[in-house]
Order: structure tokens, then sequence, then C-alpha cells
């Protein structure tokens, strides 16, 4: 059972990397059109992100796409590893992965059409891998916590 749930924890890892792969590959006029869905989703369900925002309302939603994506990989990253190193290693490895994976998707976006890669994303990116990881730490903080008291 344990070496099902290793091998899971891989495969989905491999397959988000691919995922972030693929939406990198796309042009930018794609790129922007699901930016733009998204923003009218959200005005679906009541947040006009054109209203509140303006014109920096795409910007933002291409912004928190990235954190989010990156704070995933992150999840899945420290997954993979928790079981082979200790946590202060699961920490450090998780972190330095998703920068090197921010990098290499940035230098990757250079070479699509439309597209440039940005530091800044990198470190978008880097921030919501380590968002991630502080949120693990609160949890394990916590649940640590709860098994004391019981």
């Amino acid at each position: 059972m344990i070496n099902t749930r290793k091998n899971i924890d891989l495969i989905l890892l491999i397959i988000w990397m691919v995922f972030i792969f693929i939406m990198s590959n796309q042009p930018a006029n794609i790129s922007d059109s699901e930016s733009g869905g998204v923003i009218k989703l959200l005005s679906m369900i009541g947040i006009d992100m054109n209203n509140i925002f303006g014109q920096l309302a795409n910007f933002i939603v291409r912004k928190c796409a990235h954190f989010t994506e990156y704070m995933i990989l992150a999840l899945l990253i420290f997954n993979v590893l928790k079981s082979h190193f200790n946590m202060k290693q699961v920490i450090i490895l998780t972190i330095i992965g998703v920068f090197f994976y921010a990098c290499s998707d940035e230098i990757h976006q250079l070479f699509v059409l439309g597209r440039e890669g940005a530091f800044r994303d990198v470190l978008i990116d880097t921030c919501g891998g380590t968002s991630l990881i502080l949120i693990q730490l609160i949890k394990i903080k916590i649940l640590n916590r709860y098994k004391s008291i019981s």
C-alpha cells in the first residue's frame, strides 16, 4: 500500500509538471482568452474583476494562476519527498524544486509565440510554493498539538 501511494504521488507530480508545461506552451492569445474566461466565470458568480481592477483584471488573474499552479506543485513535491527525507530537508528541497521548475518554465516561455519569460513570475511561483510549505507546517503543528492533547 505504501509503495502504491508513493507511485501515485510521483505520477500526480509528473502529470502536474506536464500540465504546467502545456499551459506555458500556449501562445499569448490563447492564454489571454483563458484568463478572460476566468474573468467571465467570476463575473457570473458576482465577482466583477473588470469593475474592481479595470485593465489590471487580466494581469491579476494570470498572476493568481501562477501562484496557484506552483502552490499545487509544491504540495505534490512535498508529498513525494516526505517519505524519503526529514522535514527540514523536505521543506528546503520543495522550495528549491519549485524555484528551479519556475525558472525552467520562464525560459520555456521565451520560445513561445507572444510569451516572455519574467523573473517576476519566478518570484510569484516561488511565493506560491512557499505559502504551501507554511500551510503544511501550520497543519503539522496543529495535528501534533491535537495528538499530544488526546
